[in-house]
């Protein structure tokens, strides 16, 4: 059986995963690749005594693993854009292969990445970079083929989707969760990236681009975070049969354009993605011959995204022996195919409306809120008052709208928001039916 040598860049938890999964499987891992997966090269910059590095190469330096003549594939694993982006790219111009697991890099320089691959007849596989051991970059890229995408929305932020979830099941707030979720490692020190979209933005440019054949373009993402959601916002969505989940939405509006979006939405609590909670990752994928379909899984950890990355591994292997065309293109689509769709800006966007508003309790505050509304054709599709609690003069308004267009809705909060009556800023969700 003929070898694949590996260099990883990377020995932190993703890292250590693959070692470990590729030992313990390594008989039916080869089989599958019909090639020996050999790591025989690695960085790392401290000991590591929990893993077995019997035999593997250490260097203190990675760009040593990314140049070594006797790597066919490097295995990129160690986070960011800048290092890793000069590792990659040194690999790529050396010839070699690149596994990694950075939806960043991908995100952000994917373009310019993918370009120097195709020049130098090497691939670069990022299944790891999206929704963990889910493998929702395959679906898309190959399983799907013969559809046309019209939408897919995911939850593809664990942290987030365990935050929100804490916060339905036991009424707890944002702030008290997050330390929580720190304290388990779901989120980091500075927990920016999770909580505010960031990171979940830069997977779904992933996703967008290979559902719709079109360049990656993570600064048109429109990004919001899960901060400013508020224990009652769960609670009255509960009460109108939805639940805010963060999620990552992009849709093609056919001759208008292409949607991306990630914000927290209501969705109603019968749909299956609805109902997952905690950690976990699910991406639905609406598509014009299968219709819509759920992927659902650990979308982090140690070993399921080691389970993505040895499947890139395999794949690789797999085709070692075929000429560069053989490949699977990176986006989906051949060389010269991917189109500059138009990508909406936030205030051409259409959709329905979670409001709640603080206003003081007195006649003809409601009446003043529905006309403005009607002013600008948006209807109130339903609506929930409550009594003010003792030594309070104001009380929650809880409106949801039809679809209406973004910028109708920005129209009509700065009318309402400027009125007396008005005791807060008023709460917005976005709302989707999904189906």
């Amino acid at each position: 059986m003929k070898q694949v040598k590996l260099g990883l860049c990377g020995l932190g938890t993703v890292g250590g995963g693959v070692l470990n999964v590729l030992k313990r499987n390594q008989i039916d891992i080869n089989a599958r690749a019909g090639r020996e997966l050999l790591i025989t090269h690695v960085s790392a910059r401290r000991e590591y005594p929990h893993l077995d590095l019997n035999g593997i190469k250490i260097s203190t330096n990675p760009m040593d693993v990314a140049l070594d003549p006797d790597v066919d594939v490097l295995v990129e694993l160690i986070g960011g854009t800048t290092l890793a982006k000069e590792l990659v790219i040194a690999a790529l111009k050396a010839g070699k292969h690149v596994v990694t697991a950075n939806k960043a890099l991908i995100a952000e320089h994917g373009n310019e990445l993918f370009a120097i691959a195709l020049e130098h007849q090497v691939s670069i596989a990022y299944e790891a970079a999206v929704a963990g051991g889910i493998p929702i970059i395959q679906v898309l890229r190959e399983g799907l083929v013969a559809n046309k995408i019209e939408w897919l929305a995911g939850i593809i932020n664990g942290t987030g989707n365990f935050i929100l979830t804490e916060m339905r099941d036991k009424g707890r707030d944002f702030e008290d969760v997050l330390r929580e979720a720190q304290a388990l490692g779901y989120a980091e020190a500075d927990p920016t990236f999770d909580v505010e979209g960031i990171d979940a933005a830069h997977k779904l440019v992933i996703l967008a681009s290979i559902a719709f054949g079109m360049p990656l373009q993570f600064d048109k993402v429109y990004t919001e975070g899960i901060s400013k959601i508020a224990p009652e916002d769960v609670v009255f969505a509960e009460e109108l049969g939805y639940r805010i989940k963060h999620l990552g939405i992009a849709r093609n509006r056919t001759n208008k354009g292409i949607e991306m979006r990630v914000h927290p939405t209501l969705i109603p609590e019968s749909r299956l993605i609805a109902n997952v909670n905690g950690v976990k990752n699910a991406v639905l994928v609406k598509c014009d011959a299968l219709g819509a379909n759920l992927y659902y899984g650990a979308g982090a950890g140690a070993e399921p995204t080691a389970s993505a990355v040895i499947s890139d591994i395999v794949d690789i292997g797999r085709s070692l022996d075929n000429e560069a065309d053989a490949f699977v293109p990176a986006l989906g689509f051949s060389s010269g195919k991917l189109c500059d769709f138009t990508i909406l800006p936030i205030e051409e966007v259409e959709c329905a409306n979670y409001l709640r508003f603080s206003v003081l309790d007195r006649p003809g505050v409601l009446s003043h809120i529905a006309t403005v509304f009607s002013d600008l054709g948006i209807s109130i599709e339903a609506l929930i008052q409550r009594e003010p609690l003792e030594d309070q003069d104001h009380v929650p308004l809880i409106m949801l709208t039809a679809v209406t267009e973004e910028k109708r809705i920005n129209k009509a909060l700065a009318q309402i928001e400027n009125q007396e009556f008005i005791r807060q800023q008023v709460v917005r969700i976005r709302v989707e039916s999904l189906k």
